[in-house]
């Protein structure tokens, strides 16, 4: 019962958080954009405090269940882990194999002080739930929009408009090629040895280990009924059961309960320990360093558009060099979007504008940042601001979305038609603070052709004048961004 209890809690967290990255209608996340918030990492890196000690005390009542039950990269590795047992046809196919304890706790090190030393693209490499974010994101997002489109495709065929397509376009080919090797390693051993990942490597799992050791309910070995056949090893995807000491790594295990009820003897139960102490003095200070080294961490961190007017073919827009790259509204600047951001691609997936997209520079890498080919940054939306998890983009209203300046329009009289006679005032005329006004070329002489003249008090940096700009390959007028975002 325990363990058809947790997988059906798993599988429907896991379906929901899923969802959240699948969804391209941005519908979705007013209803599940608090899943993003309650996971660890995120919620320490936020200094969401609640959320912090509610998994603490959920790990110390019942163990790692956040790790069986939370955590979508944890589920998906039990669903790898479950297909590879029915094509071999060997369920019980796990054994105990001793904890490599220097390389957890030389990882979880290394992961605090790229916290601390803002190393951020290794942070976001080893991070589980933003690994699984860009999984999500870049590999099953496009097939899951590739069957909407075919969906919408019949549809329209039959008169009906219940579905409607949407652009599939690769955001950033660096990101891929890293979302591809993180599936592809993680697949790999948890095809072979199940929870491998989560008690080698995952920083989560090994910090979630030391409380763990001191849950108030876990699962029991009862020595005098035990007769060290090895069934629960065997079915112990954590590895963590020893049958011929009859002790149970509770560091390691992952409350999946599949031990439970499989002893023939029923000397396994999950219940709480009676007798002398699990954990001895060594192990508390142990527990108590690791609590203070990630306290201090935590504290130090504190589809193209073409406006081409007709149905002529056009020349494709090129991307810009900006000075100082653009960070969405609510980030507040760019070293705090920069500490905070674990590179999850929740923003890249629920931005229905397209203006966000994961960065290929190494400081920076896989953090998104803005940049307005496909389209701009509408200031009613504040659909990034909302989903975040970590604080790298706070929550804003709509109001304070319109009146923060996160970079400002500048003209290049080179790329203008204007200076090569033709009219146009796309960029004045969709500018919605009003910031771009058409004046004449000539000052002495009011009737000549009129070129755009900015007022970068009022530019808030949304990028409709560099979207809308009819000029190629490059606009011409585009956005810098700022250091730190302001009020106009």
């Amino acid at each position: 019962m325990l363990r058809k209890t947790r997988i059906g809690a798993a599988l429907f967290w896991f379906t929901l958080l899923t969802l959240l990255f699948l969804d391209f209608t941005g519908g979705l996340h007013k209803w599940l954009g608090w899943l993003a918030h309650i996971q660890l990492i995120p919620a320490i890196i936020a200094l969401h405090i609640g959320i912090i000690i509610v998994l603490i005390l959920l790990t110390l009542l019942f163990g790692r269940v956040y790790c069986s039950v939370i955590c979508p990269l944890g589920v998906f590795q039990d669903g790898v882990s479950w297909v590879s047992a029915q094509r071999k046809k060997k369920k019980r196919r796990f054994r105990f194999s001793p904890a490599i304890s220097w390389l957890r706790y030389t990882l979880l090190g290394v992961f605090v002080l790229a916290l601390i030393m803002g190393f951020n693209w290794l942070v976001a490499i080893l991070e589980p739930y933003s690994a699984y974010g860009r999984i999500a994101s870049t590999i099953f997002a496009p097939v899951y929009q590739w069957g909407n489109n075919l969906l919408a495709c019949v549809a329209e065929r039959a008169d009906s408009y219940l579905f409607y397509s949407t652009e599939v376009w690769l955001k950033s080919g660096l990101t891929l090629a890293v979302a591809i090797a993180t599936l592809t390693i993680i697949s790999i051993l948890a095809w072979r040895n199940g929870r491998t990942y989560c008690n080698t490597i995952c920083p989560a799992g090994t910090l979630l280990g030391f409380f763990s050791r001191f849950s108030y309910f876990k699962p029991i070995i009862d020595a005098d009924k035990c007769n060290k056949c090895g069934l629960c090893a065997r079915n112990c995807k954590a590895s963590c059961i020893n049958p011929e000491d009859q002790k149970i790594d509770y560091s390691r295990c992952v409350a999946c309960m599949n031990c439970i009820g499989t002893c023939n003897k029923n000397a396994l139960t999950y219940a709480r320990p009676r007798g002398k102490k699990d954990a001895k003095d060594s192990s508390r200070r142990n527990f108590l360093s690791a609590v203070g080294m990630v306290a201090v961490s935590a504290t130090l961190k504190a589809q193209e558009r073409k406006v081409d007017g007709g149905l002529a073919i056009i020349e494709d827009k090129k991307i810009p060099k900006r000075t100082t790259p653009i960070f969405p509204a609510g980030a507040e600047s760019a070293k705090n979007f920069g500490q905070h951001c674990t590179a999850c691609q929740l923003c890249v997936s629920v931005c229905p504008n397209q203006v966000l997209r994961p960065s290929e520079k190494l400081d920076r890498f896989m953090q998104p940042e803005m940049s307005y080919e496909r389209g701009y940054c509408r200031p009613e939306c504040t659909k990034c601001a909302e989903v975040c998890p970590t604080h790298a983009i706070h929550p804003i209203s709509v109001a304070e979305k319109s009146s923060i300046q996160i970079g400002h329009a500048v003209w290049f009289r080179r790329n203008c038609l204007t200076t090569k006679g033709v009219k146009c005032n796309n960029c004045a005329r969709h500018c919605p603070t009003g910031a771009i006004m058409m004046v004449p070329s000539n000052t002495k002489d009011p009737n000549s052709i009129k070129i755009p003249a900015i007022d970068t008090s009022r530019c808030i940096g949304c990028g409709a004048c560099e979207n809308l700009c009819p000029a190629r390959p490059f606009s011409a007028i585009h956005v810098e961004g700022h250091e730190r975002h302001s009020f106009i």
